[in-house]
């Protein structure tokens, strides 16, 4: 094993990517994970953890940048962590993440000569998200680049995002590249008006102040705006005046909710009061619209959700007979998007509120050939489950990050229908339950899908036919 140890300051060559946006180096055949990196970079780096498999370091000194290497275009790319990927091409990025999920198939499956498709990229790269949690913090984090101005900065007052790995300190953003223009606004209007106000924002180490977290969320085909503020404590008169400012400096917010949180939880959660508006926005995914709450989930990029759910329903190769299963079916998204070329789509998901947010969903749409039940899956996907609704033609599943509980990869494996979809957030979860799946199915197709940009997140979607079904060789 190389002579790499904790403390070092080493000079590296950076080969590829890796996991979780690092990239990976050799000292004498010892690997050596570099966070900050880009392949093709020749740098120093602080090694801060040592392994007997490898070490793990951070970029301290770029000698030579890559041709990958592009300006990151906001100031706060390198601390923020929401976006750890600024500073790559993007075309890179798409690569990277094609050769993350084949990376993943090869290492973790039986699957043999599976071809992965080029990631399919986002038409928006920047301001492509649709909501954005911002925080309120007594302990503002400085960047480098604040301390060496030598300027006093109030570091008793923050708005905007937590620093990666630090509970307690905030970055207080001027700037934000994820939302929208008006986004960036908001925040700094807010944060100039309840300064004016001298609102104390929440100091989570003593559990005191007022100003907890922001919730902004939009339409990206509708324009509807949506301010969430969630404080601690309900004074009527500082609400109302906030919603004066809103109205008045903000006409673009279409409604706007308080949220009194006095808990300690660090989540925007609380007692929800609509102040003015109609307590929702809506947006749209292909012909379908969608009523969009405080707490709904939904697609974060919505321009990239209706290319992930046609590569979907592609890949299902949909029929007009068919009964479509969609488990974890969320707000019924998925469900609507197929539901006009299939005969029926059964829903099924443990989150009650998510349900009945799709159930009026399908109402809103005329949408009636969808069939919405609400249970935890190892629970109810059952074969009385199937009995009761009858056996699908087709499945889909959307599983959070963890993927699928055993039991309901058993029962898919038991059930076999001759098409199955699997739509993933986490290709190393997908393959493992894929891994359980092979001696039923074997897969046909598999397509990346960057929901992400500028951050190693990718959206997998894999097309899998259940052996001895009709079309095989």
């Amino acid at each position: 094993m190389a002579t790499v140890s904790q403390g070092d300051l080493i000079e590296l060559e950076i080969e590829k990517f890796a996991d979780k946006g690092k990239s990976l180096a050799r000292v004498d055949g010892y690997v050596v994970f570099v966070e900050g990196a880009v392949p093709g970079d020749h740098v120093k780096a602080y090694v801060h953890r040592t392994k007997s498999s490898h070490a793990e370091a951070k970029l301290d000194t770029l000698l030579d940048p890559s041709d990958l290497r592009v300006e990151p275009r906001c100031r706060y790319a390198a601390p923020c962590g929401g976006c750890t990927w600024q500073h790559v091409d993007y075309e890179a990025q798409l690569e990277m993440k094609q050769q993350s999920v084949a990376e993943a198939l090869e290492h973790h499956t039986g699957f043999e000569d599976v071809d992965v498709r080029p990631t399919i990229g986002s038409p928006k790269q920047f301001f492509y998200r649709n909501k954005m949690d911002f925080d309120f913090s007594a302990d503002r984090w400085l960047t480098r680049d604040e301390i060496e101005t030598e300027k006093d900065f109030d570091t008793d007052f923050a708005l905007g995002l937590h620093v990666p790995g630090n509970f307690f300190k905030v970055l207080d953003l001027q700037e934000c590249h994820l939302h929208s223009e008006l986004s960036v606004r908001l925040v700094n209007g807010i944060r100039d008006f309840v300064k004016e106000n001298e609102w104390q924002p929440w100091d989570i180490r003593n559990h005191e102040g007022f100003l907890r977290h922001l919730v902004l969320r939009t339409g990206e085909q509708t324009g509807d705006c949506m301010v969430n503020l969630v404080t601690h404590g309900a004074p009527e008169d500082r609400i109302s005046a906030f919603a004066d400012f809103l109205q008045e400096d903000f006409p673009e917010v279409t409604t706007f909710i308080h949220t009194n949180h006095t808990g300690k939880s660090q989540n925007p959660e609380g007692e929800e009061q609509v102040i003015f508006g109609p307590g929702l926005i809506y947006d749209e995914i292909g012909d379908y619209r969608f009523e969009i709450s405080p707490g709904s989930f939904f697609q974060t990029s919505t321009l990239q959700a209706e290319q992930l759910y046609e590569v979907a329903r592609d890949f299902a190769d949909v029929q007009p007979s068919d009964r479509l299963y969609d488990l974890y079916c969320g707000t019924g998204t998925i469900s609507l998007f197929m539901s006009e070329h299939v005969d029926e789509v059964v829903g099924a998901e443990l989150v009650e509120a998510a349900v009945a947010d799709a159930r009026t969903n399908a109402e809103m749409n005329d949408v009636d050939n969808c069939t919405f039940v609400s249970g935890d899956l190892k629970e109810l996907f059952t074969p009385d489950f199937v009995e009761t609704h009858g056996r699908p033609d087709a499945l889909i599943v959307d599983p959070p990050r963890a993927g699928m509980h055993k039991d309901v990869v058993a029962q898919i494996a038991d059930l076999a229908p001759e098409r199955f979809v699997y739509v993933s957030c986490n290709p190393q979860t997908q393959v493992r339950d894929l891994e359980r799946l092979r001696d039923v199915y074997r897969v046909d197709a598999v397509q990346p899908v960057d929901m992400f940009p500028h951050t190693p997140h990718v959206e997998n979607v894999v097309r899998l036919t259940a052996h001895g079904a009709r079309g095989e060789g």
